[in-house]
């Protein structure tokens, strides 16, 4: 059933509201849409970024999302709306679940920029033989920093049905690496977080640091975000691919980040060269169908090229940069979200909906 839209006032007025509110957390060098100035989200309001009427339905639509907690919309830079529906404010963090993969992927990008990491094609025996466990399959050495980044390492899965005892498990790195194949290496997409632990693992092996360290020093201090510590695994490593907590508006500032090719405040954050490497299609999800880059899915609509993060439960990221728009969901963490179920409501709100009202503006 369609919700009831509510009037007009009372959009307009909790827009006027939402621009206000996030004036002050986004800094002053996002560009205008055309005029190379400062903007503000209460410049948005008037220059009309998106078109009022078709906005205004979308978030009657999102409102009537029972699962969805809050939404952000921006474009150009300028937040335009910023709405808790139910659940947490936009300013408070939440657990973006596998959202966290997005990051970590960013986190190898910088260690790979900064020759910590010899290359996507470095391998596990090569990079970090210490995290290989005694007895594991030697294929296990073979397998490169691109297939855990793509999740085609072709060990049995830890998420889904494995998860739980994968992170009961005494060792989870080992866990994961001593896991039977399933598939060669690089043959296809095994989502399993277990990849991206790894991944984290080895990330902190080559830095000398932990994954909340590299975390805050190279993405949350350029990006002015505060990012708080999260699970770690009985060796002390940080889970890489999950459970990281940010706020809506904290995922706006990394999506802008990207949307801009790795450059935030007039200051690289991740390499142009990786920024376009990681949005490459390089295998494709079982699930969805969609392709799958470096951390990030990559679909397409309307002629629109759509990268996008996703979570459980729908802590969703998506860009679409050719009409500048990037736009932040989160939700119920405790409810599934699957792709023909919730996550395909959110994407016809994305597609049939939030972007009509870019194309129109």
């Amino acid at each position: 059933m369609e919700p009831k839209p509510r009037s007009q006032p009372d959009r307009r007025s909790v827009l006027a509201a939402a621009a206000a509110a996030v004036g002050s957390l986004l800094p002053g060098s996002l560009p205008a849409a055309a005029a190379g100035r400062p903007a503000s989200p209460a410049d948005a309001v008037g220059r009309a970024l998106l078109d009022r009427t078709l906005l205004d339905r979308a978030l009657d639509r999102a409102a009537g999302l029972d699962q969805l907690h809050a939404l952000v919309i921006g474009r150009h830079g300028t937040v335009v709306s910023a709405e808790a529906f139910r659940g947490p404010p936009v300013g408070r963090k939440v657990n973006v679940k596998s959202v966290s993969k997005t990051i970590v992927a960013s986190l190898a990008g910088v260690a790979l920029d900064r020759g910590l990491l010899r290359g996507v094609d470095a391998t596990l025996g090569v990079t970090a033989p210490d995290l290989v466990p005694a007895g594991a399959d030697p294929r296990v050495r073979g397998i490169t920093m691109a297939q855990l980044l793509t999740m085609q390492a072709g060990l049995e899965p830890t998420s889904g049905p494995g998860y739980g005892r994968w992170i009961g498990s005494r060792n989870w790195v080992a866990d994961a690496l001593g896991r039977p194949f399933v598939a060669e290496p690089g043959e296809r997409m095994i989502y399993s977080t277990g990849s991206y632990h790894v991944l984290g693992a080895v990330l902190a092996r080559v830095s000398g640091r932990s994954l909340l360290s590299l975390a805050r020093d190279w993405l949350g201090r350029p990006l002015g975000i505060d990012l708080p510590g999260w699970t770690r695994d009985p060796q002390g490593y940080y889970l890489g691919g999950n459970n990281m907590a940010l706020s809506p508006l904290d995922l706006f500032r990394f999506g802008e980040m990207w949307s801009r090719g790795g450059v935030w405040d007039g200051r690289p954050v991740v390499s142009a060269a990786w920024a376009q490497a990681s949005w490459i299609p390089r295998t494709r999800s079982p699930y969805s169908g969609d392709a799958y880059g470096y951390g990030w899915f990559l679909a397409e609509s309307n002629g629109h090229r759509i990268a996008y993060a996703r979570g459980y439960g729908g802590q969703m990221l998506y860009l679409v940069p050719s009409l500048g728009l990037t736009v932040v969901v989160t939700s119920d963490p405790t409810r599934p979200a699957r792709s023909d179920g919730y996550v395909g409501e959110l994407g016809a709100l994305l597609t049939g909906h939030i972007m009509p009202a870019a194309e129109m503006a």
